[in-house]
């Protein structure tokens, strides 16, 4: 399992650093425009600490999987870990349209491959939070 959440902590770092492109992928300063100044704001501010507990979390599983994976602690932090991960999953079916994605060939991969990622992180944390 170990092998697992040192995997999981190299996406998650990857995925936080993913974010710093978002503004310019998703061409936030014209799309935002219409937005008053502190929702453009809260956009970016809240995408940075987004990204930022997604790299303390990858961090946290690259340096402590062991901890995480064999003490009370680590496994009730997993738990939590699982149902973040497990809420985030559900929300991509439920929250996200799927006109976002369908008949769109990039945008179903990021769709498919997404939710694979959100189903194993949710698979793997709550296999170990589980086992309390």
């Amino acid at each position: 399992m170990e092998i697992h959440y040192k995997i999981i902590g190299i996406i998650l770092i990857i995925l936080a650093i993913i974010h710093f492109v978002f503004p310019k992928f998703f061409d936030w300063k014209e799309e935002l425009k219409p937005l008053s100044l502190i929702n453009r704001q809260m956009m970016y501010v809240h995408t940075f600490f987004i990204a930022f507990v997604v790299f303390l979390m990858g961090i946290l599983c690259l340096i402590s999987s062991n901890e995480l994976i064999n003490t009370q602690l680590g496994k009730t932090i997993s738990l939590g870990l699982g149902l973040f991960w497990t809420i985030r999953f559900i929300f991509q079916f439920l929250v996200y349209s799927p006109k976002l994605w369908k008949g769109k060939y990039f945008e179903s991969i990021v769709h498919i491959a997404f939710s694979i990622l959100w189903l194993y992180l949710s698979v793997v944390f709550l296999k170990v939070g589980l086992s309390l």
